[in-house]
């Protein structure tokens, strides 16, 4: 029996509970801040429920095979005293986070040997404590390695494509690049589809094209063809969607994860000598936009 503690039960780390739960050959507990009596979770394959140990205390815990954090990018220190309980000799770190810096985060935590940075593609969203409605077919990717393999062959009962990967770099610039344009509808609180024009697209275009120029510096393959597939997602995004967590966190008045979203890009494009001016420009507005800013460095 593989034991799993999952810390952070929201929409991704409850879906991610949910599923690993459906294996018996999983023991799968969830470490909240609050009791949950159960999860359920709306799949395109239908509905899964689940009933992990929930854990609301870290002198709770045991130490574990694998603990997965899936926490906000800036809760990574509050993650340590979990860690300490959770975390034996030979427990492996497996962190699902946005951005592209997860063992920076972590590795004054855990000894880095033990940390598996995952890049998640899984659309979800949380209605209620333990009710999250998946819309689409998830992916994972980790590093190749015996660490990152043995993490996605958790997954082998689940309907989430895990998978390690050789130029796991690249899949994390990829997913970024993606993802950055999502910092204008943050800003707006309006779609972008409904409001599109040429000036719009000049801002997406330069968002995307300084996501994929400051990757290729750190060595990540980042195609065009992604900077134009992320340019079409925002023309076409209709009135009243969500552009992901950040946009979702600005409207609901949480802290955003603007650091590890669009300040990384401005932070590393500095490292290279790069000029990041549109990332540069939306996070400093986002920032002083009345939202709490927790920044990830």
């Amino acid at each position: 029996m593989t034991h799993i503690a999952i810390v952070g039960p929201g929409a991704i780390g409850g879906t991610l509970a949910a599923w690993l739960a459906q294996d018996p050959d999983l023991s799968v507990s969830v470490c909240a801040r609050s009791p949950l009596s159960d999860l359920m979770v709306e799949t395109p394959q239908g509905t899964i429920r689940a009933t992990p140990e929930v854990f609301t205390d870290p002198s709770q815990a045991r130490p574990v095979d694998w603990v997965v954090i899936a926490t906000k990018t800036y809760s990574a220190d509050a993650t340590g005293p979990w860690l300490e309980a959770l975390c034996g000799p030979d427990t492996r770190v497996a962190i699902v986070q946005n951005g592209v810096e997860h063992a920076r985060l972590f590795e004054h935590l855990v000894p880095a040997e033990r940390l598996v940075p995952v890049m998640i593609n899984l659309p979800a969203s949380r209605s209620a404590p333990g009710r999250i409605v998946q819309s689409r077919h998830g992916i994972i990717a980790v590093p190749a390695g015996q660490n990152g393999e043995d993490f996605a062959a958790l997954f082998a009962q689940t309907e989430i494509e895990a998978a390690a990967h050789e130029d796991f770099l690249s899949q994390l610039w990829v997913k970024l690049c993606g993802n950055c344009a999502a910092i204008v509808p943050a800003l707006t609180l309006r779609a972008t589809g409904p409001v599109w024009s040429s000036d719009m697209e000049a801002v997406v275009r330069a968002l995307a094209e300084e996501c994929a120029v400051v990757g290729r510096a750190e060595g990540a393959q980042v195609p065009q063809s992604v900077v134009e597939t992320t340019i079409e997602n925002m023309r076409t995004m209709k009135e009243g969607a969500i552009a992901g967590s950040i946009h979702a966190d600005r409207l609901a008045g949480n802290p955003m994860e603007i650091d590890a979203r669009n300040g990384v890009i401005v932070r590393l494009g500095e490292k290279h000598g790069i000029a990041t001016p549109a990332n540069r420009m939306l996070v400093t507005l986002l920032a002083a936009s009345g939202t709490p800013w927790l920044p990830g460095d």
